[in-house]
């Protein structure tokens, strides 16, 4: 009976299962339609670059269907965007969960971990990638880059040897297997990477010149002059090879071949202007490293430039090396002859021009920068110089000119050069009496650049003259000691704001702070010192700071009354 009950209850039932089936069924079509239709309704929006409604199309996709791996992906990229590391890390999870055969999403995940610092999490992603994907070596590059960052250096190596297996040998591979087995101090191991290139690429010069110069900073000379033999029977021209070998002959104490080494090379005929320069350059540059030497290097020079006296090149290096070795004058000659031979050389006007503005010539700043403006008349900088060149001579207006006609060439993403012109225009406004214009420039300086610390100072201090909005003029100061806290003038600045403000004991404070720090070698800071002091209630101390004031340099009217009255007067805005 019960057979039959059983039966009967499952013809009932039957109809209404299949139906369930069937709804259930319906209902995943019409979710996976709609998952659909978001996801690709994202996609549109992200090529479009309406990314806020992408960003919100795929978590309405997931709302839809958690299981997403291509949303979780997706949306994944809106989170590196925003810089939320747990998130970007958490949808990559579930982007490989529900896809666990997906490349690129396993990829992601674990260049992100790596990038994040989770080295272990990132192990576990390269090592199975590895294993799925042989055909794809570079990946153990990331895994050996990994290991690395854990101090497991030992399998990085191992790592790295897989790849040479699938690659063979190559000198990116073994200059890095060289470096590490170098970290681990096991020195043969990392000389037999070199000597493996060596073999590999037996018409390739450098690779004996970098075996012969290792085996020189190891001191085995013998072994370097071996490997240097080498290389010259393949191309006893190469720049590398002849300063390796004058590098030898130093080593080995024989500078007067050295000297011979180079000094041939630079008289061939044979080779080009640009491989001396490179091998001048070099050997230069091993010179300074050793302190040895150097004082040939003037012939050497000489010697190229009797050879190619129209080589403008050469007198631009000629020049660097000059400066180099602090010879400032002659260093501008060769400037000037390059200039004179080549106007539109740009380099070589902005060299002259920075040692002219080091030695505060302005006479001689203001003929270059309008000689190169003739060459490059678009050029913002030679404005800029010229500028700050005639207000360095109390030129005001036509400083305040230049300024104005040299901005309109500053490109729009150059916001630091921006600023540094609104800077000099406020300063010029000020000299000017324009105080408002001048605070209007400022202000524009701060936008295109909001940590200009000229800026901040000047236009806390000219505010504090004025005493116009001092808690304005403290909060800028403030930025000045906190970023500066070692220099006297922005300390000096803060000092003077809480002067003002009547709080003679923060004042006090810090203009001591200023004082300390090399501000009382200076009239305008030590004369401050004074004010402070004497408003502070100690009158006879003020007395000896307004005097060392005047000693230092501030021969103004209100100084002298000051020592003369022994009472403390303000200073006009004139002075």
């Amino acid at each position: 009976m019960k057979r039959l009950i059983t039966g009967f209850l499952s013809i009932i039932l039957l109809p209404q299962l299949l139906l369930c089936e069937v709804r259930d069924t319906v209902c995943d079509t019409s979710n996976s339609r709609k998952t659909d239709y978001f996801f690709l309704e994202a996609l549109r929006l992200k090529n479009s670059g309406k990314h806020t409604a992408a960003f919100q199309a795929l978590q309405h996709c997931l709302e839809i269907d958690p299981a997403s791996a291509a949303a979780h992906y997706e949306i994944s990229n809106y989170y590196l965007f925003l810089k939320q590391a747990n998130l970007v890390v958490e949808h990559l999870e579930q982007a490989v969960r529900y896809s666990q055969d997906n490349f690129d999403y396993k990829i992601a995940l674990a260049n992100v971990s790596r990038e994040l610092g989770m080295n272990d999490e990132a192990i576990d992603v390269y090592e199975e990638l590895v294993l799925k994907h042989p055909e794809k070596p570079e990946l153990n590059y990331y895994l050996s880059d990994i290991y690395v960052r854990k101090g497991e250096v030992e399998k990085a190596i191992q790592t790295l040897n897989k790849v040479e297996e699938n690659l063979g040998v190559n000198d990116n591979l073994s200059v890095q297997k060289y470096r590490l087995y170098t970290a681990i101090e096991k020195q043969e191991e990392a000389n037999e990477e070199i000597r493996k290139l060596v073999a590999e690429y037996p018409m390739e010069a450098k690779y004996p010149i970098i075996m012969g110069d290792l085996y020189l900073e190891q001191n085995k000379p013998e072994k370097a002059y071996e490997y240097y033999r080498k290389a010259y029977l393949i191309d006893p021209q190469n720049p590398y090879y002849i300063v390796s070998m004058a590098n030898y002959y130093e080593y080995v104490q024989d500078a007067e071949a050295a000297k011979n080494q180079i000094d041939s090379a630079l008289r061939d005929p044979r080779l080009d202007i640009e491989t001396k320069l490179n091998i001048l350059v070099r050997y230069i540059s091993m010179l300074q490293r050793s302190k040895k030497g150097i004082e040939g290097v003037d012939a050497l020079f000489k010697t190229l430039l009797e050879q190619h006296p129209q080589e403008t090149d050469l007198s631009l290096m000629y020049g660097n090396y000059l400066v180099s070795e602090k010879r400032i004058e002659e260093a501008a000659f060769q400037y000037q002859l390059v200039v004179e031979m080549s106007p539109d050389n740009e380099v070589a006007w902005r060299q002259l021009l920075g040692i002219r503005l080091r030695e505060e010539k302005p006479d001689d700043c203001l003929r270059i920068t309008r000689a190169a403006q003739v060459h490059f008349p678009e050029n913002p900088e030679f404005y800029f110089y010229e500028g700050v060149s005639l207000m360095h001579k109390k030129e005001y207006q036509e400083a305040l000119s230049v300024f104005q006609k040299g901005i309109m060439y500053v490109a729009p993403e150059n916001r630091q050069l921006f600023s540094d012109f609104y800077e000099q225009i406020g300063d010029l406004y000020y000299q000017l009496q324009a105080h408002e214009q001048c605070f209007d420039a400022y202000e524009k300086a701060l936008q295109y650049n909001e940590k200009n610390i000229n800026v901040l100072n000047n236009y806390a201090y000219f505010l504090a003259l004025d005493k116009q909005d001092l808690s304005k003029a403290e909060r800028m100061s403030a930025q000045t000691v906190q970023l500066y806290p070692e220099n006297a003038t922005y300390i000096d600045t803060y000092a003077w704001i809480f002067f003002l403000q009547g709080n003679y004991t923060l004042a006090k404070f810090y203009i001591e702070s200023a004082i300390s720090k090399g501000g009382d070698q200076r009239a305008e800071i030590v004369d401050h010192y004074g004010d402070i002091l004497y408003l502070a209630g100690d009158k006879e101390k003020a007395l000896e700071q307004w005097e060392k004031a005047l000693e230092l340099g501030k021969n103004t009217e209100t100084v002298k009354k000051k020592i003369i009255e022994k009472t403390y007067y303000e200073e006009s805005i004139d002075e």
